[in-house]
């Protein structure tokens, strides 16, 4: 006899996941959430897109808005047996997947709201972008940080990070009420930094 399976109340909210090239964190994040069922955007917040390269001086650099499936073929002819050691291929496969290509957060319209980024310098990038748009519609944007370190190993554990806590905004009667408490509890039980604000667009 199968278990029946718990009912997430309907996606009431327009949410995004940010990092600084939507590669490796924000790309985890969307496939993680996406398997899930949300409905999710993904974005870079960086000046381009830069991958590792054969040297820590030597990164690779793309345009934003190259697709993956561009980046995956060219990275395969350079070095195949250095990118699928260090996981890139995998990764770029992954993204081709879900999407088209990496997207950059500040040339993006849409209307969120919760953004979650994945690093301090992409929260500020994110906050600094929404703080200098109008606020035309007065309508708030939670823009919540989760630090997740920029490797494969560390982007996957932040992946079930965000998807708990992206479950607990979910199940909120009321999200912008409870979105202070919802964040205390989720510090306090996996003692995760985060930071939040709101924004309005």
């Amino acid at each position: 006899m199968s278990t029946p399976q718990v009912q997430r109340p309907p996606q009431t909210f327009r949410l995004a996941v940010i990092c600084a090239s939507n590669q490796n964190r924000s790309m985890e994040a969307h496939h993680v959430l996406q398997k899930a069922g949300f409905v999710v955007s993904s974005f870079g917040t960086g000046s381009a897109v830069r991958l590792p390269g054969p040297a820590a001086d030597q990164p690779n650099i793309y345009n934003f808005g190259v697709p993956y499936d561009f980046i995956y073929n060219d990275l395969l002819k350079r070095d195949p047996q250095l990118y699928k050691f260090n996981g890139l291929l995998a990764m770029l496969d992954r993204n081709r997947k879900i999407k088209r290509a990496p997207e950059k957060f500040q040339e993006n319209k849409e209307i969120f709201d919760v953004i979650i980024s994945c690093e301090e310098r992409c929260f500020d990038s994110a906050c600094e972008e929404l703080c200098n748009r109008p606020a035309d519609l007065n309508r708030p944007v939670h823009l919540i940080n989760i630090e997740i370190q920029d490797n494969h190993q560390d982007a996957a554990v932040g992946g079930q990070l965000i998807l708990q806590l992206v479950n607990l905004i979910a199940s909120a009667k009321d999200r912008d009420a409870d979105l202070d408490a919802i964040l205390d509890a989720f510090t306090a039980r996996t003692g995760a930094q985060l930071l939040h604000t709101v924004c309005f667009y």
